[in-house]
């Protein structure tokens, strides 16, 4: 008897690397998402209509999305799956992962967490009967959302609350609450205010409009247009608006029994606070995702583009396409290890945060802060430069890119602005984690070797760290503020390394992870220019503490050189591998090689020309 032995193909380079990119859960995780978006409701481009068509789209496709689902609960439980929607949704519609991430995560995921017992009836927010919304940030109080304005104050009488706008700044600032998309509730951060009492900020539900004009004890009035997708973003505020006791979201954090006394399990108002808006965290990861995406799609775009648009070489009649100059693949090879790095740290971030015990909880909502800041900016970077790459092509709102940048302006600032973030990170950073650098081998090693480069990483924290440290120490006692001041500068800068050190060892682990092979040497060249680039950006820093010689900083532009060109070489895979389907590209003409036919004009005088000649540049 002979047994055959048949031997399976291999593995696509692209492939592997997307197995790489989006972890072992790409099917389960991905993969709806990924199919959604090449359908004709979600898929269809609405350049040149107005605002308000354009807003009354998204909830239409908002409601079809949701009509999609299994179970929307399970969607707003699961914080892989909330990643997942923004990282494929957003680079193809920003106002619709805008208004999708406010109701499945703040709103319906604020009260499943808060109604663990599952009393309150949400079936007219799973069935999108009513869209939900989130009321946390007021006009004159954003990042100390400890101090909003708001109140609710128990009525023993009638056994709920009172919701009051007692100033002009306490007004909600930019809720989606406008009467576009049907009828709307809200989660409402305001003070809890029991017998003249002030117990700390909770969240209450409360209905905001009918789908007409909002209900009486409730004023809605819409915001100018904002930079970007459009979204009803309004000012809302409430004039002695009652609320039934069971509006407040209870829990640990505290709640209000039939008697109208307050019990609650934690002392701390702030402590109360942060429970009580604990779904700001996933809604981090969900920013990060967002980026990613969209940073992987104008970068896609912009590599495609650069295949196919040629430029006269420097022979007569020769066309060479653009991507052959280092001028432009060099921007382009640093934009792709960029990319991959934010992917993997997002996906690091994520994996900490959906695995965590309560004891790890507070390290893994610092990463994913920390992650959010620096993704979200760095994804602004690579954006911003796959546009210039495209040229004017680039500005254009049919090509997509445009509409890109405007969304990673707004991911910057929600769920907490970026500065802020990372600013209350430093200051945990500076006061619980002093030890940050593993290396302390002062002995220059080979800058051939990864495990050196990622030392010197290491060690650019730890340079933040010490010089915070001094500056702090050497600011006059007795006055807080003027201590903060003056270490900020490099605690936030420590921030920002302790970020690329995360990313280098994400880099690490998901490279040591492949087989040897065609995939892992892309991914270890894209982790070579990654750690080069960081390195080269600080190494007066690493030459004066001495973990770096001068003929090893003289020597880095020229690896850095042959780090690009390595990557370039393999740019169209290297964005295939972020696995967007095909009907995705289709949709953005410079994605394709007959962008220009676009732009033909059928009476133009080249179709009277005699034999039809068509321009050399097509």
């Amino acid at each position: 008897m002979t047994t055959m032995l048949i031997e399976s193909a291999p593995v696509p380079v692209a492939e592997t690397l997307t197995a790489a990119l989006y972890g072992p859960g790409f099917a389960d995780e991905h993969a709806f998402w990924r199919r959604l978006i090449t359908t004709e409701p979600f898929r269809t481009r609405r350049h040149g209509a107005g605002p308000d068509e354009r807003l009354s789209v998204t909830y239409d496709r908002l409601r079809l999305l949701n009509g999609c689902l299994d179970n929307a609960a399970r969607l707003a439980a699961d914080p892989r799956s909330l990643a997942a929607l923004h990282e494929w949704i957003s680079p193809v519609d920003p106002s619709l992962a805008t208004v999708a991430g406010i109701h499945y995560n703040l709103f319906l995921g604020s009260l499943l967490d808060h109604d663990p017992d599952g009393v309150r009836d949400l079936s007219d927010y799973l069935a999108m009967d009513t869209v939900g919304t989130f009321l946390c940030t007021e006009l004159a109080h954003g990042n100390d959302a400890t101090s909003l304005g708001t109140t609710a104050t128990y009525d023993p009488e009638r056994d709920g609350f009172v919701l009051h706008t007692p100033r002009a700044g306490a007004q909600k600032f930019m809720p989606n609450t406008g009467v576009a998309g049907g009828r709307k509730s809200g989660v409402v951060a305001a003070r809890l205010l029991v017998d003249g009492t002030d117990h700390g900020v909770f969240l209450f539900l409360a209905p905001l409009t009918d789908g007409a004009a909002a209900l009486p004890g409730v004023r809605v009035r819409r915001l100018p247009a904002r930079l970007g997708s459009p979204v009803d973003h309004c000012l809302t505020a409430f004039d002695q608006y009652f609320v039934e006791r069971s509006a407040l979201l209870a829990g640990e954090q505290g709640r209000v029994g039939e008697g109208g006394e307050f019990t609650s399990g934690l002392g701390s108002r702030r402590r109360r606070f942060l429970v009580s808006i604990g779904r700001v965290t996933p809604g981090k990861l969900c920013m990060s995702g967002a980026t990613v995406g969209s940073a992987r799609l104008a970068l896609a775009v912009a590599v495609r583009y650069a295949g196919h648009r040629t430029i006269s070489g420097s022979r007569h009649g020769e066309r060479v396409p653009v991507h052959a100059h280092r001028t432009h693949h060099g921007p382009l090879a640093q934009a792709l290890a960029t990319t991959y790095a934010i992917s993997l740290l997002h996906r690091r971030a994520l994996d900490l945060w959906a695995g965590c015990s309560d004891e790890d909880r507070e390290g893994a909502e610092r990463l994913v802060a920390v992650a959010k800041g620096w993704i979200t900016w760095q994804a602004r970077g690579v954006i911003v430069e796959s546009r210039e790459r495209c040229g004017a092509q680039g500005l254009l709102e049919n090509n997509g890119i445009a509409e890109l940048l405007t969304g990673v302006e707004g991911a910057i600032t929600a769920e907490g602005d970026n500065v802020a973030v990372h600013a209350k990170a430093a200051a945990e950073l500076l006061f619980t984690d002093p030890d940050p650098l593993p290396f302390r081998d002062r002995v220059p090693g080979d800058l051939a070797d990864p495990l050196f480069l990622r030392a010197l990483v290491a060690a650019v924290e730890s340079v933040h760290y010490a010089r915070a440290r001094r500056r702090m120490t050497a600011a006059p006692p007795g006055d807080p503020l003027r201590r903060w001041n003056a270490a900020a500068g490099p605690a936030l800068l420590r921030v920002e390394a302790h970020a690329c050190r995360q990313a280098a060892e994400a880099y690490a682990d998901a490279v040591a992870a492949l087989p040897p092979g065609e995939a892992r040497d892309r991914l270890a060249e894209l982790e070579r220019l990654f750690l080069l680039r960081w390195v080269s950006r600080n190494a007066g820093d690493l030459l004066a503490s001495g973990r770096m010689t001068a003929d090893q900083v003289d020597l880095l532009p020229d690896l850095l050189e042959t780090a690009v060109a390595a990557v370039a070489a393999h740019a169209r895979t290297l964005v295939d591998a972020f696995a967007f389907p095909e009907e995705v590209f289709a949709d953005r003409p410079i994605a394709g090689p007959g962008y220009m036919d676009v732009y033909d004009d059928p009476d133009g005088p080249w179709h009277r020309a005699s034999g039809g000649a068509e321009e050399g540049g097509r």
